[in-house]
């Protein structure tokens, strides 16, 4: 899958320059088969400071047969690994923990609790867990709602921006999954549907689902796979991309992206991969 930058040139709606750089910035390289393997994965990227620098902060969800695991990676700013830190089955058996991880002879630490946590769709936690990481006595990254447990345990808060959210979905008509389009507020359902099989029909429709209400519909997709149009959540604009020229045009194995973009930055994309 082309970068949107350079997708959107041709049939479909235009976008300015500047989406294009920011698009560029956020979207990153996708292991096909890691993904397939898994047949799930949710990346969510933050940005934090640690001794005094920024740094991005990524975490990975995934499943497997064996049960749902996760892995914190710190890069810098040009996407270099650093440190990681892995979590696996066998080791999320206890559910809770705490492991080392090192930065420039510097020590982590990662706390976890999912003895509670609850699932959806998605190998990512939606409510009763946590996910911190301290440095020199400093939460500087937090997820997950059970906030007081882990300020309980560290003493003190964590300033760390969610940049962005990469998740992958399989399915095949029907897309869901759930997002804030602010911190710390309303989880909604989002839902992508195609109301013909690409192929078969000649006038294929989009839509885009927010709390099972209409937000977006795309008609003649096969003369608009590639656009973006501005909606509005809970009173936030958010601006949606999307591309389906894989799905269309492309092979079996190909994925649909799409983007959506709130206004202070944080950034949601889709790989949206049709079942074979």
């Amino acid at each position: 899958m082309k970068d949107f930058p350079s997708c959107f040139n041709e049939n479909g709606v235009q976008v300015s320059d500047a989406s294009c750089t920011t698009l560029a910035t956020t979207l990153a390289t996708t292991n096909v088969n890691k993904v397939k393997a898994s047949q799930n994965m949710v990346t969510c990227v933050y940005q934090s400071k640690l001794i005094g620098k920024s740094f991005l902060i990524i975490i990975n969800w995934s499943k497997s047969l064996v049960g749902h695991c996760f892995s914190v990676e710190v890069e810098d700013l040009s996407h270099k690994c650093l440190s990681r830190l892995d979590v696996k089955p066998s080791i999320f058996s206890k559910r809770k923990g705490c492991k080392s991880m090192e930065l420039d002879l510097i020590k982590l630490e990662v706390y976890w609790d999912l003895t509670n946590a609850k699932f959806g769709s998605t190998p990512e936690p939606v409510e009763c867990f946590f996910v911190g990481l301290v440095c020199k006595g400093e939460l500087v990254l937090l997820v997950g709602d059970l906030r007081k447990e882990i300020i309980k345990k560290t003493k003190c808060r964590s300033d760390s921006l969610r940049l962005l959210k990469r998740e992958h979905l399989f399915g095949n008509n029907v897309f869901g999954t759930k997002v804030e389009f602010k911190d710390n507020g309303e989880m909604h359902d989002l839902r992508i549907e195609c109301d013909h099989a690409f192929g078969v029909d000649d006038d294929p429709r989009l839509v885009v689902r927010v709390n099972a209400k209409i937000v977006m519909q795309v008609k003649h997709l096969v003369w608009k796979f590639r656009g973006n149009c501005s909606i509005s959540v809970e009173g936030v604009p958010v601006e949606v991309y999307w591309d389906v020229h894989n799905w269309l045009f492309g092979s079996s194995s190909g994925s649909a992206v799409f983007m959506f973009q709130t206004c202070s930055g944080f950034c949601l994309t889709l790989y949206a991969w049709k079942n074979e």
